[in-house]
């Protein structure tokens, strides 16, 4: 079983900065990817970006493309999200996954 810990979230200003981190205890990432999703008040939890444990590819929505980056620190088991330029309507609760497994989310509030 895996456990995923996410951290980093806070309260920034429109512009500003923030890097997310999502930890893994219990085993370590392997295989597949993991992936990083948000949810805001009155809306559907949807996908920000995915990084590939094995090859590092990724992906990433059109709405965080330019701004955000997905890493991973594979000695550390853990998977970065670098968010730059943050814009207001990013403010969500951010959670990271890896294969059915999810951590328990970061706020991530940008003011305008």
């Amino acid at each position: 079983q895996v456990q995923l810990v996410e951290s980093g979230g806070g309260l920034v200003q429109t512009g500003g900065s923030l890097r997310l981190s999502c930890a893994a205890s219990g085993r370590t990432f392997s295989g597949s990817g993991v992936g990083w999703f948000r949810q805001a008040p009155g809306k559907e939890r949807e996908f920000v970006a995915v990084i590939n444990w094995s090859d590092e590819s990724t992906s990433y929505a059109d709405s965080v493309k330019g701004r955000f980056t997905i890493s991973r620190d594979n000695t550390k088991n853990t998977v970065y999200l670098q968010m730059n330029s943050l814009k207001p309507e990013d403010t969500a609760v951010y959670y990271c996954a890896h294969r059915a497994y999810w951590g328990q989310g970061t706020q991530v509030t940008v003011s305008s």
